[in-house]
């Protein structure tokens, strides 16, 4: 009979306390940032889209040690944070929501990007000439039309932070009732001795979670599409 034990259901909660928080702080940069890589020409873009994905062709743990570089109690801006709001990410569940925000943050901006480059362009060109802000343009016409990838990048984002290891235990370690997240606690039950009936346990219900996001992701756009095309 499938069950999990305290430990095992510590690193649930732990694992979408971070991953929640980690999708809910970097939506709004990674709605800017899709925009700017969409709609805009500037100086420096091809760095700017690389810098972004770089998450996702680097090493994580490539990104966790850069992270404990910079934002660690003595790091550049960790230690600022730390004196003056004292504000601390490395080895804590923040750091790990950190660290899991960065690794998701290329899924979230691709998935916007791409819906935000589907929208004709004379549609929101004919709104403007009606008399509408931009800012209202952006609320009535843009917003609805790239909900369907909004909501997908969204979610993978989610399910890639839910599954995040290697940048989270290089940045926070696996300090109990603090960073232990799913990955991490599979990890550590593999350890040790007659850990992989554990191990196991926390591997199923890690792809339950996985196929249940991206499963929520194909049935909300899915909706969306529908109420903005009309389309099955």
């Amino acid at each position: 009979m499938f069950f999990l034990n305290d430990i095992e259901r510590e690193a649930l909660s732990l694992s979408l306390r971070v991953a929640l928080t980690a999708t809910a702080f970097g939506l709004p940069f990674a709605i800017g940032a899709a925009w700017l890589l969409a709609k805009k020409s500037f100086p420096g873009k091809i760095i700017f889209d690389g810098l972004i994905h770089l998450p996702m062709i680097i090493p994580p743990v490539v990104v966790g040690y850069l992270l404990l570089i910079v934002f660690g109690r003595n790091g550049a801006i960790g230690q600022w944070l730390f004196e003056t709001l004292n504000i601390e990410f490395a080895f804590n569940w923040k750091g790990a929501a950190l660290a899991s925000g960065i690794m998701g943050f290329p899924f979230m901006v691709r998935g916007i990007r791409l819906s935000i480059e589907a929208i004709d362009p004379r549609i929101e060109t004919a709104a403007r000439t009606l008399g509408a802000s931009p800012l209202r343009v952006f609320l009535t016409v843009s917003a609805p039309l790239m909900l369907p990838g909004l909501i997908a990048g969204t979610f993978l984002g989610f399910a890639r932070a839910l599954a995040e290891f290697g940048a989270t235990i290089t940045f926070v370690a696996a300090i109990p009732h603090q960073t232990r997240t799913l990955p991490v606690a599979i990890y550590i039950a593999l350890q040790k001795p007659g850990g992989e009936d554990a191990a196991f346990q926390l591997v199923f219900l890690s792809a339950v979670l996985a196929i249940a996001a991206l499963a929520a992701s194909e049935l909300f756009a899915r909706s969306a599409r529908r109420r903005i095309y009309g389309a099955s």
